[in-house]
């Protein structure tokens, strides 16, 4: 029986177990392959398809694939109705998950337990409609860890024998997201120090640009623009990707684009690639100053930094740290496979913990994790909506960057006489007004005392578990009543919602 770790990526999936020593490695899929492409086939018998045959089918029939679900996770909706049928976010990635499982555990045996990766900015409702996921596809979700933070983990692990105590900027660019992290690395201990990060920001997007650069020379030549044809999008969409790959190799590539019975070949030089996607790398270098800003630290302070992401292969980022931090990128870690080695590292080392708490017998592969000390932070400051007059201000409790688990309270205040309930609405963010944060969701106080005046203080207390989740409790302090609320989330799945979706997805053929 094992435990693994999975990087859920926008783009890609990987799946990684530990062997006897406590040391990760990648679980292939059926295929072979370590790498699983996020893209599920809806065929019309009834079954699903996951990985490069689904995105295969992309190219025959777009309307039945979906992709790039991970953009939508936390929202009501996929976007675009995939095989004629509306569907959540959580559900699609469920397919996917469970065809990992499935090719995990042909190899494994029965898998006991999960973690999943999430990009370290995912804020609340991102992180739940994650562990939903993995719920629906029938997965034990033990835990969610940041992707930066898992990639540095396995790192730390990696040079166990010889890491002295430094601290290393991750610069995860992936496929959808990107995230940079500064991490204090020691012996058996392992500390966050910040958190930025920006959730609608990856190779996706530099895939974009080639392809609205190719369809505007199109255009310009034969009149018509091929990014109106679905099949012709998808067309697009794989040949940029290819194009990108090859000019990280390469000083010099082409770009053909057939559409509507024309056909042109573009020369694409490297320096032109980069000219068009300038704007997105620099949005990643103002990034990485913010966290060491939020940090308060030098470059000097920095001993490396750690290049995770497919994305990074991309020789204008390495170039790009270079200038800005002083140091070479360190390319030396598997970029697309270490996050899924370093959640397989932190599910021992959680599994360690609990066999230590309970008194059993520890495992070959957890005894050698046990002791190892995770500390996180907060990637957005958790707050409560006030009334300030006619305005609605974001009152925050516990700040970014703040070490977890953290919790923090303030007492308000009644609005009138004999009030039964207390409405709380929980925000993430930085700004000061409320309608420019996050909103997390909102619970109800209820019970209070039915004489109460107005002005009674009710204590509001917000804490954030380990891995970034969220809870809320209430003290009506006139009686010291306690009551712990759930947090209603407006994009959230209900309850009938999951029980459809998990027998929907128990019941579908994957493959």
């Amino acid at each position: 029986m094992s435990l693994i770790g999975i990087d859920l990526g926008t783009t890609f999936c990987a799946v990684a177990a530990l062997d006897d020593r406590g040391r990760p490695f990648t679980v292939p899929n059926r295929d072979g392959d370590v790498l699983t492409p996020s893209a599920v086939y809806l065929a019309p018998d009834g079954s699903a398809v996951v990985g490069q045959p689904a995105l295969d089918m992309a190219l025959e029939q777009p309307d039945r694939v979906a992709a790039l679900v991970k953009r939508r996770m936390g929202l009501p909706d996929y976007g675009t109705p995939v095989a004629g049928r509306e569907f959540r976010p959580e559900a699609l990635s469920a397919v996917i998950l469970k065809k990992l499982a499935q090719d995990a555990e042909a190899q494994l045996g029965p898998i006991t337990g999960c973690v999943i990766t999430v990009p370290a900015y995912f804020d609340d409702t991102r992180r739940k409609a994650t562990m939903d996921a993995g719920r629906i596809a029938g997965l034990t979700v033990t835990d969610i860890i940041d992707e930066p933070s898992a990639a540095a983990l396995a790192y730390a692990t990696q040079h166990s024998d010889t890491i002295r105590p430094q601290t290393v900027l991750v610069y995860d660019l992936g496929g959808g997201t990107f995230d940079v992290t500064l991490v204090k690395l020691g012996p058996k201990r392992f500390q966050v120090l910040a958190i930025e990060g920006d959730v609608r920001l990856g190779g996706r997007d530099w895939d974009e640009r080639l392809v609205n650069w190719a369809a505007l020379k199109f255009a310009e030549q034969f009149g018509d623009d091929p990014r109106g044809d679905p099949q012709s999008l998808a067309a697009l969409f794989a040949t940029a990707e290819r194009a990108k790959r090859a000019l990280s190799k390469l000083e010099h590539t082409t770009f053909t684009v057939a559409h509507g019975g024309h056909k042109v070949t573009l020369p694409l030089p490297r320096p032109e690639f980069e000219a068009l996607t300038r704007d997105l790398l620099v949005r990643t270098r103002l990034t990485a100053q913010q966290v060491l800003k939020a940090a308060k630290l030098t470059w000097g302070d920095v001993s490396k930094v750690l290049m995770v992401g497919g994305s990074t292969h991309m020789p204008a980022c390495g170039r790009m740290l270079l200038e800005l931090t002083g140091r070479p990128a360190d390319h030396t870690l598997a970029v697309s496979e270490v996050v899924a080695r370093g959640a397989a590292v932190h599910a021992g080392i959680a599994g360690a913990r609990s066999t230590s708490a309970s008194g059993g017998r520890k495992p070959p592969e957890s005894s050698a994790l046990a002791g190892v000390v995770e500390i996180s932070v907060n990637a957005h400051s958790l707050g409560v909506e006030v009334r300030s007059g006619a305005e609605r201000i974001n009152d925050k409790l516990i700040p970014k960057n703040s070490q977890l688990p953290a919790a923090a309270g303030r007492t308000y205040f009644t609005a009138t006489d004999n009030q039964p309930r207390v409405r709380v609405r929980i925000l993430q963010g930085e700004a000061q007004q409320a309608e420019a944060c996050i909103p997390v969701g909102e619970c109800w106080i209820d019970g209070l005392p039915p004489t109460l005046p107005k002005g009674s203080p009710v204590r509001v207390t917000c804490g954030v578990a380990a891995n970034g989740r969220i809870e809320v409790t209430a003290t009506d302090e006139t009686s010291g009543r306690a009551a712990k609320a759930a947090i209603h989330r407006p994009g959230g799945l209900s309850d009938d919602e999951l029980a459809r979706a998990t027998e929907w997805v128990r019941a579908l053929k994957v493959q």
